[in-house]
């Protein structure tokens, strides 16, 4: 430590600021010896001062060490008030910048996806929409859409670059929005296509039994029941050498989700409607499907062989329904046919035919393939297999497609004969067989360049299904009731279903949901196509579900065997009305049911008795009163309910009931009895006096006649 060169004045006082920091007698040293001071060096000073002011020769430095008592006489220096010094604050050394600052280069922001928030948003594409025109439709910035296309390997040069409408969809698709897909024929050629007729009406009125007449085939002697329970589609050639695209609906209730997708897809309705049956529930949705798709209609009044027929009546009830036929001044025509006889259909060729060229169908057949999934199952060996039919374009094998969430190389085509064919024209029925997956009943067939375009593009749609699907389980989310409301007891059915092809599994599932009361909650737990597996049995086990097999091969022996053991309830039905009539069953049977007051008998007051002057251990006075039983039964653990003029004045537990003096549980309708109630006394001659009781009201299991089921509760 270097000591400053001061003057004698100073050194004298910088000695003497240390010298009391160290110790009194030191201090004392240097007051008494200020002027007398020597040239010498400071450690022989500090060494003569520690010494009692006896000099040295020998320069030694000591560390001196405080005591006890000058450590106490320090802290009480430092505790008196006004004594203690400030805190000097750090002082903090500037930079003095000789040189100019060096100026980072500048890093423009990250785009953020600013969108409207519009989450039911659904915006057009097309084939060669800009950038520019892509932003304006999303409401997103261009650099961002920018930045989106750079991501997924596309080069980008300007806004103005026309995009595929693969590209636009992935794009739209990032940026969290809803599309709809825009298909554009302008600059190429069309060609006349075949009509795709969809035959729709109520359940038992003739459908397919037409379609057999008409391609002199026998389908419907094939269906479980006599009723069609899929969609299908084969093409007809009529007598006339004109072809003709049908499809067949099923005309049960629960199936409203396949005749809406065949009203979709096709070009005319043929509206089947019994001669004897009139306009039934089934044919007025059929109409309003057609109504909705803006689709033209045909009526065909079938069954008009029949004794009881009525074509009049059916024209009156169609017109009432607002339906404008040809007879009351309308277009629509109109044919009487009897597919039984098979009378009749060659007006109904000519009415179809007719429409045909009135709306003059054309299509394109070059460039790629638009088509329409009408139906999708999963075969042993073939794997998943899409019923499709082609909209526009030429659909060849090879090809990379994405249909719905799915995607796949198309490995064979065969058309509804189950012939294999390289390629499909517009209006062609066929069968894909290629897919990586299953695709849903309504999906869209898209043709791709490439795999990792396909891979792409299903990628994302599985994105966007799945955020659509936890947003709506998180909107049907039932809120937790309040404990102090009373709320009736639920209990939950959890159900697998296992069906045939894709759209049975949602018309059955549908059906099922159809089902839930407030008593018992219907949860599908499970979907799939094919037959009943050990993993079905497996998870039905894990969480005590019964499993519904729709129009399925029979069980194998180690299934059953595995079912019984684990005490599992299979459900193996053909036709739709024995399921839910089943299923409605169980409901039934698994419902808390609720507890209700019901009026179990009544009586009616004849006389009045009182007991007086009862000693204290018989308890006080009471009144009788003289019944006699006029409905029902009265029970003595029952409620009691004193009625007069019709307005209730008591209402209490009975607290005793005899019969001709002696003590009796129950008396029925035609008997008198003696009947007292707990703390009433208020009788009179003509009250009424009702039985209460409690019992369990089970939900009913209801069936109309249009097919439709419902829980009654």
């Amino acid at each position: 430590m270097a000591w400053r060169v001061l003057g004698k004045k100073g050194l004298h006082a910088s000695l003497q600021e240390v010298l009391l920091s160290t110790n009194r007698g030191v201090a004392h040293f240097f007051s008494s010896s200020l002027g007398k001071i020597p040239d010498r060096p400071l450690g022989a000073i500090l060494e003569t001062a520690a010494n009692g002011g006896v000099s040295s020769n020998k320069c030694i430095i000591r560390k001196f060490h405080q005591s006890l008592d000058l450590l106490a006489w320090k802290r009480k220096i430092e505790e008196a008030p006004g004594l203690k010094a400030p805190r000097k604050e750090k002082r903090v050394k500037r930079e003095n910048r000789t040189q100019a600052p060096v100026e980072a280069p500048y890093v423009p922001p990250k785009q953020k996806l600013t969108v409207k928030s519009t989450p039911e948003k659904t915006i057009d594409i097309f084939e060669g929409m800009t950038i520019l025109e892509l932003a304006k439709r999303t409401g997103a910035k261009i650099g961002a859409l920018q930045e989106i296309l750079t991501n997924v390997g596309e080069k980008v040069e300007s806004e103005f670059d026309p995009l595929s409408i693969d590209i636009a969809e992935l794009v739209a698709m990032e940026v969290g929005i809803n599309i709809r897909r825009l298909h554009s024929d302008e600059g190429a050629v069309l060609h006349s296509r075949p009509a795709v007729v969809t035959v729709m009406g109520h359940v038992d009125h003739g459908k397919t039994s037409l379609l057999d007449a008409l391609r002199q085939t026998s389908v419907a002697a094939k269906e479980a029941g006599g009723i069609t329970q899929h969609l299908g589609a084969f093409v007809v050639d009529m007598p006339s050498g004109a072809s003709i695209t049908f499809l067949d609906t099923p005309g049960h209730a629960a199936f409203s989700a396949m005749r809406a997708r065949g009203a979709a897809v096709t070009d005319i309705v043929v509206l089947v409607v019994a001669a004897d049956d009139g306009v039934m529930p089934q044919t007025l949705e059929a109409m309003s499907h057609a109504k909705a798709a803006n689709v033209p209609i045909v009526v065909a009044i079938n069954k008009c062989d029949k004794p009881a027929a009525d074509p009049e009546r059916v024209r009156i009830q169609l017109g009432s329904e607002g339906l404008l036929l040809e007879d009351l001044g309308g277009d629509v025509q109109v044919v009487e046919i009897s597919a039984a006889a098979k009378t009749g259909l060659d007006k109904l060729e000519e009415a179809l035919l007719l429409q045909a060229e009135m709306m003059d169908l054309k299509a394109r057949t070059d460039g790629p393939a638009q088509a329409y999934v009408v139906e999708a199952r999963l075969d042993r060996g073939r794997g998943p297999l899409a019923t499709a039919i082609v909209k526009s374009g030429t659909l060849v094998c090879g090809q990379y497609i994405v249909v719905g969430a799915e995607w796949g190389r198309i490995r064979a085509i065969r058309d509804m004969v189950g012939r294999v064919t390289e390629s499909a024209r517009p209006a062609m029925p066929i069968e894909i067989e290629g897919l990586k997956g299953l695709p849903m009943a309504g999906d869209d067939v898209v043709v791709v360049d490439s795999e990792e375009r396909a891979r792409m593009l299903s990628s994302g749609r599985k994105k966007k299904l799945e955020k659509n699907r936890l947003q709506k389980v998180s909107e049907e989310r039932i809120d937790i009731p309040d404990s102090s409301e009373e709320v009736p007891q639920r209990v939950e059915l959890p159900i697998i279903v296992k069906a045939d092809v894709q759209g049975t599994v949602q018309a059955v599932t549908d059906a099922l949901k159809s089902l839930n009361s407030p008593q018992v909650f219907v949860n599908i737990v499970h979907l799939g196509v094919g037959p009943i597996s050990q993993s079905d049995v497996d998870l039905a086990q894990a969480c005590g579900a019964c499993i519904v097999g729709f129009n399925i091969r029979n069980l194998s022996s180690a299934i059953s065997l595995a079912a019984d053991k684990a005490n599992i309830k299979i459900c193996q039905h053909r036709v739709i009305y024995h399921l839910l009539e089943e299923i409605g069953k169980l409901i039934v049977e698994t419902a808390p049911g609720t507890f209700e007051t019901e009026i179990a008998g009544e009586a009616e007051v004849l006389s009045i008795f009182e007991l007086k002057g009862r000693s204290k251990s018989k308890g006080p006075d009471v009144k009788i009163a003289g019944c006699r039983v006029i409905d029902g039964r009265f029970t003595k653990s029952s409620t009691m309910r004193l009625l007069r003029s019709g307005e209730v004045v008591f209402e209490g537990s009975c607290a005793s009931l005899k019969r001709e003096k002696q003590d009796v549980e129950t008396v029925g309708k035609g008997n008198e009895c003696g009947l007292v109630i707990q703390d009433c006394d208020d009788f009179q001659i003509g009250d009424v006096i009702q039985c209460l009781a409690q019992v369990i009201k089970k939900p009913k299991f209801i069936s109309s006649e249009s097919g439709a089921v419902r829980i009654e509760c």
